[in-house]
């Protein structure tokens, strides 16, 4: 009894997914909790698991589609697995390979039965291909009557001379090349209505060399709230830098022992979630969210912390960080960050931020200006530690500099504010010591 394959709930707001992709083809034998299908919602990615042993029956909804909470996307079924998983376009081949096979090995038992078995040519005509000399499914002859192909002139390169679709689509790339090579030396010839022929369009040699790819539901969702965000928000950006000399020689002194006895390794974010917790507690608007006509003022502190992935960027956050030491927001940070990468992220891990930080420096990056995470005011960017030259009690020296950029949100903060949360973050980091103090 086949087993239908519904789209389980996504959370709490989210309605419909898009499939990403099917990890089984329809015929392959599966295990009750193997992965199906990759469903993509606006937030996370999550895989659809087999309920039951059985064999993949039937796909109803192909990557791409857009599917809503208990829609069926496909079927389980009891049996045994094709063997190879071939897709529903390769079984139509190995059909017709056999049906052409069987149909060669056929003789006629006199020769009037052989002539009355040829087609009319103008069943050829209509059919647009051969039935002798060549091989082919289907879909592929399809394709080539798409484009005006004689496959009597393609040679197959499948077992025993069969055309398959990638001996089609050789040719059709070049006759495209060739009618691009011959296009300039041709003047278009008038037609009897006095108008000139359009000559092949100048794109087509470059068709070759494109390539379409889906954009993700995560990255379409992105987009749009970037889009939303600076549509929304009268966004400035500020900047300051700080000498990162004192941080920097700490963090060489202890992060071996720190290591070791915590089992999480010292980077720079936690230095600077600190001190950002530190600025929040004196600038609370900073921390804060407008709705309508009231501004919602924070006292909780939970840190968004940006994660490139391969699909774009995401916001993990960091629950209750005022509460934690140097090692909690360290190893929370690289957990949500292995998260992030394997598309492990749930819905919980990256909502509810109230403020967010991004470290463009891991890049290369030396200045930008971060775009804000709604309905959030305000994020800071890190960027790039490089030695220049600074003046220090009246002399040259060569430092460690770092730049830093707070976007904010001006209808909620004030230039004044901006620059003094910058400021006292400078002040926290040139003094990491006293960062023990703000916890």
């Amino acid at each position: 009894m086949a087993v239908e394959i519904h789209v389980p709930e996504l959370g709490e707001s989210v309605a419909d997914a898009t499939v990403g992709r099917w990890l089984k083809s329809e015929g392959d034998e599966v295990a009750a909790g193997e992965a199906l299908v990759e469903l993509e919602t606006d937030k996370i990615n999550f895989e659809v698991e087999a309920e039951q042993d059985g064999v993949l029956q039937s796909i109803a909804s192909k990557e791409g589609d857009t599917v809503n909470v208990g829609d069926v996307i496909g079927t389980i079924g009891e049996g045994e697995a094709s063997g190879n998983g071939a897709a529903p376009e390769q079984e139509a081949e190995q059909s017709d390979q056999e049906e052409q096979s069987q149909a060669e090995t056929a003789q006629p038992e006199s020769e009037e039965a052989a002539q009355a078995s040829e087609p009319e040519a103008g069943d050829e005509e209509a059919n647009g291909h051969r039935e002798e000399g060549f091989r082919a499914s289907p879909s592929v002859r399809k394709l080539a009557e798409e484009y005006g192909l004689d496959l009597a002139e393609v040679s197959g390169s499948g077992s025993g001379g069969r055309i398959t679709r990638d001996d089609v689509e050789r040719l059709i790339r070049e006759s495209d090349q060739s009618e691009t090579k011959t296009a300039p030396e041709k003047a278009p010839k008038p037609e009897s209505n006095g108008k000139a022929a359009q000559a092949p369009a100048s794109e087509n040699g470059r068709a070759d060399l494109e390539e379409r790819v889906r954009v993700s539901r995560r990255r379409q969702t992105i987009a749009q709230r970037l889009v939303e965000s600076q549509q929304t928000a009268a966004m400035l950006t500020t900047f300051n830098e700080v000498d990162m000399s004192a941080v920097m020689a700490l963090r060489k002194r202890r992060k071996e022992s720190f290591q070791e006895r915590t089992g999480a390794r010292l980077g720079f974010m936690s230095f600077f979630a600190k001190a950002s917790i530190g600025a929040l507690k004196a600038f609370p608007k900073v921390n804060a969210e407008l709705q309508g006509n009231e501004l919602v003022l924070k006292h909780y502190y939970d840190i968004g912390v940006a994660v490139s992935t391969d699909e774009g960027l995401v916001v993990p956050v960091v629950r209750d960080a005022d509460r934690k030491s140097f090692a909690g927001i360290e190893q929370g940070i690289a957990d949500l960050a292995v998260k992030a990468r394997d598309g492990k992220l749930t819905l919980a891990d990256i909502t509810g931020g109230t403020f967010t930080i991004t470290n463009g420096g891991i890049f290369g990056s030396l200045i930008s200006t971060p775009i804000l995470t709604m309905p959030q005011v305000a994020i800071l960017g890190m960027h790039k530690i490089q030695e220049k030259p600074v003046v220090v009690d009246g002399e040259i020296v060569v430092r460690p500099m770092m730049y830093l950029a707070l976007s904010y949100d001006h209808r909620v903060i004030d230039g004044s504010e901006a620059v003094g949360f910058l400021v006292r973050i400078k002040e926290l980091i040139e003094d990491p010591e006293s960062l023990l103090l703000e916890g």
